[in-house]
């Protein structure tokens, strides 16, 4: 999740994540493949939002 909020921040982001395991690649790569709407989107945008609103 954390990832994918990543990316969909901007197309010009670009995370890379460390990884211990095959497992943890797999689930990194993953990512790039869930869609966020805005719903998913909102709770963690607003952990981002600073006291004047921007993020």
């Amino acid at each position: 999740m954390k990832l994918a909020w990543l990316l969909a921040q901007s197309p010009a982001v670009l995370p890379v994540p460390g990884t211990s395991s095959v497992a943890h690649w797999e689930e990194n790569i993953a990512a790039a493949g869930l869609c966020l709407d805005d719903e998913s989107l909102a709770e963690p945008n607003a952990l981002t939002t600073d006291e004047w609103g921007t993020t």
